[in-house]
C-alpha cells in the first residue's frame, strides 16, 4: 500500500485533480455532490464540474438531523451519535453516486466535505465566532478508500473570521473580470453575496439575512410541503406592510459588512415572537408572500451598501432560491429592474456551486498559497483537515 502522506504529495504535484465536492445545506433534504475537474491554483485556477446530482435524505434520517439542527440545548448522545452517522450515510452516497456515473474511486483524487452544519454563532463584541458541522471524515475515508478534507470553516474562524460565508473564495478565483464589476448572489436558506469591482483582485462579501430558511419553515408548517416551487404561494398572498417593517428591525440589518447569520437567528421562533409582540395575524398565503418581499429587500439592501461600482454591474444567482422565479423577479425590481442572470452562463450550474466551492478549498489545502488571499479582503488561510483512508 502506497504511504498516504507520498500520495497526498503526489496529488498536489499534478497539474489538475477531480475532486468530488460534497455540501449538506440548512435545508436538510440531502447531499448535493458536484464532481469537479481542477487545474491551476490561486487566480489560474479553472474549474469544471464533470456530474452533479443532489441525494435526498430519508424522511428518518432528516428527522434526526432536524432534532440536533440550530438548537440550543439536546442530546449529547444523539449529537455523538449524529457525527459518525452523516459519515456514514455519506460515504455511502459517495460509492453510489460515483457507481451510478461508472467512475472507479481510484479515479478519484479528493473529497472535499463541507459537512452538516448544526451550529452557527457570529462573531460579536461579546464573543468569537464559532461554528459546528458534522459529519465524521474518517467515516468519508474508510468507507470510500479517498482522502478526505473537512472542517474547512473550523480553519477561518481560528484565522479571525466568522467561518462563513466562504463561497466568496470560489467567487473571486473563478468569476472576476477585467471589463465588468459583477454581483454573486447565493440563494441558500441564507442568502449571500459578493461584489467583484471590474480589473481587481478585490472582494466585498456578507450574509444577506434569510434566504429560503423562514419561506420554506412556514411553507412546511402551514401547507404541509416542502417548498414554494417557483414562488406560486407567494405570488397568490398579498404583502402585509405591518409585519414586513417589523421583520425589517432586526439589528442584524444595521451590522456593518462582512457578517454572517444562520437559522440560529432567522427561525419560526423568531417570526412567532415578532407576530404575537406585533399582534399580526395575515393568512398562510400572505405570510409567505411577505417573507418573500423580505428576502428580495434584504438582498437588495446589501447590494445598495456596496460603494464604487464601476458603471452597472452583472448581478448572477445561484442556490435553491434561483428556482423561486417569484423571488427573482421581485429581486430584479426592488434593484431597479436589472437583470439577473444564472451563474451557468459563467459555466456553473447553479445548484452545484456551493458543493463545487469546497472541492475548489480542498485544491487550495493541497497545492495553493494561502498568500495569493492577502490583500483581497479575503483571510489567507488554508481551510481543510485531512483523513487518510485505512
Amino acid at each position: 500500500m502506497q504511504n498516504p502522506a507520498k500520495k497526498l504529495f503526489e496529488i498536489s504535484e499534478k497539474t489538475s485533480r477531480v475532486i468530488l465536492g460534497l455540501m449538506s445545506g440548512t435545508s436538510l433534504d440531502g447531499l448535493d455532490l458536484a464532481l469537479c475537474n481542477i487545474s491551476g491554483t490561486g487566480f489560474d485556477t479553472s474549474l469544471t464540474i464533470q456530474e452533479f446530482e443532489t441525494r435526498a435524505y430519508d424522511e428518518s434520517f432528516a428527522f434526526r438531523l432536524s432534532g440536533i439542527f440550530a438548537k440550543e440545548y439536546i442530546s449529547q448522545k444523539e449529537l455523538t451519535l449524529m457525527h459518525r452517522d452523516i459519515g456514514k450515510c455519506h460515504g455511502a452516497m459517495v460509492n453510489d453516486f460515483l457507481k451510478k456515473f461508472n467512475i472507479r474511486n481510484a479515479e478519484v483524487d479528493l473529497i472535499a466535505s463541507h459537512g452538516q452544519t448544526v451550529f452557527h454563532i457570529p462573531g460579536s463584541k461579546n464573543e468569537k465566532a464559532a461554528t459546528l458541522q458534522l459529519g465524521d471524515a474518517d467515516e468519508i475515508a474508510a468507507h470510500t478508500g479517498l482522502i478526505t478534507l473537512s472542517d474547512f470553516r473550523q480553519k477561518h474562524i481560528a484565522g479571525g473570521g466568522e467561518g462563513a460565508p466562504l463561497v466568496p473564495y470560489g467567487d473571486l478565483l473563478l468569476f472576476r473580470s477585467q471589463q465588468k464589476s459583477r454581483v454573486l448572489i447565493n440563494i441558500g436558506g441564507i442568502a449571500n453575496l459578493s461584489f467583484i469591482p471590474s480589473g481587481q483582485n478585490h472582494i466585498l462579501f456578507t450574509d444577506t439575512g434569510p434566504g429560503n430558511t423562514l419561506i420554506d419553515a412556514v411553507v412546511r408548517k402551514e401547507l404541509g410541503v416542502p417548498f414554494d416551487a417557483q414562488g406560486d404561494m407567494a405570488r397568490s398572498g398579498m404583502l402585509s406592510e405591518p409585519l414586513l417593517n417589523a421583520l425589517q428591525e432586526e439589528p442584524f440589518f444595521q451590522l456593518p459588512i462582512p457578517k454572517s447569520t444562520g437559522p440560529e437567528l432567522f427561525n419560526l421562533r423568531w417570526l412567532e415572537n415578532i407576530l404575537t409582540k406585533k399582534a399580526i395575524t395575515p393568512s398562510p398565503k400572505d405570510l409567505i408572500h411577505t417573507l418573500t418581499v423580505f428576502t428580495a429587500k434584504s438582498i437588495a439592501k446589501a447590494i445598495a451598501g456596496l460603494k464604487n461600482f464601476s458603471g452597472e454591474p452583472e448581478i448572477f444567482i445561484s442556490g435553491g432560491g434561483i428556482h423561486n422565479r417569484f423571488l427573482t423577479q421581485l429581486l430584479s425590481r426592488e434593484l431597479g429592474g436589472i437583470q439577473i442572470r444564472s451563474t451557468q452562463e459563467l459555466g456553473i450550474n447553479p445548484d452545484a456551486k456551493e458543493a463545487a466551492l469546497f472541492a475548489l478549498l480542498a485544491n487550495e489545502c493541497v497545492a495553493g498559497e494561502p498568500e495569493v488571499f492577502e490583500g483581497t479582503g479575503l483571510l489567507p488561510v488554508r481551510m481543510g483537515k485531512i483523513s487518510f483512508p485505512n
